[in-house]
């Protein structure tokens, strides 16, 4: 293995391994535009499945919004002692309008023609005009998780401390945000920002099962 193969393995281990859910933001520090700009296009590119990307990411950062949805995240202080905070939101019409477009971006990103991605077009369009709307609901938002893995990866790779929040009130986070109006419904969220030097939880020893009861190779 390249010795710069062999860096950029143990960075990243060392990353996960330094990360985790973190209990006490220090509120002075705050997350500079250019890393932010990095955990955006982490966003952006995250995989989502047929690459529909079903989803909207609601980035809260004025003080007040953060304070007032404190109630709404089972009065956990990370939603305002962090620098950024991220909702997680599924969009609630995903149809067939949605897969031409989706198909339309194809086309032009990829300079060919409409017509030869009808296989693909029918393929996913099969799949959103077959499914109950319920299914729908559970699928898009399932696709959140994934793209909320990238993020919180990346952050720690940047040394940027995260908690992920499934702690939320669905309806109080919609109203306060106003999702509805915007076509989508919060499912998880995620403070991003720097640990206070006096959060205890920082220096444990992280926790995690063995490999071997952990993986089934076949």
């Amino acid at each position: 293995m390249p010795t710069d193969t062999k860096t950029a393995t143990n960075s990243i281990v060392d990353a996960l391994n330094w990360r985790y859910a973190t209990k006490k933001f220090d509120p002075s520090k705050k997350i500079s535009a250019s890393d932010w700009q990095v955990l955006e296009d982490a966003l952006q590119l995250s995989p989502s499945s047929y690459g529909l990307q079903p989803y909207k990411f609601i980035v809260v950062t004025d003080q007040k919004v953060k304070d007032e949805l404190v109630a709404a995240c089972w009065n956990q202080a990370q939603v305002a002692q962090c620098s950024h905070f991220v909702i997680f939101a599924r969009k609630n019409e995903v149809n067939a309008e949605t897969v031409d477009q989706y198909i339309d971006l194809i086309a032009k990103t990829r300079d060919v023609p409409v017509d030869a991605l009808k296989p693909v077009h029918d393929m996913v369009n099969g799949f959103v005009t077959g499914a109950t709307p319920e299914k729908l609901a559970e699928w898009t938002a399932r696709q959140t998780y994934i793209a909320l893995g990238n993020l919180m990866t990346v952050a720690a790779t940047l040394e940027i401390d995260n908690c992920p929040m499934e702690g939320i009130v669905v309806p109080e986070i919609d109203r306060i945000l106003k999702l509805n109006e915007k076509g989508c419904t919060s499912v998880v969220a995620c403070a991003l920002g720097y640990r206070a030097a006096d959060d205890k939880y920082a220096t444990l020893t992280k926790v995690r099962f063995p490999k071997d009861e952990l993986f089934i190779n076949i």
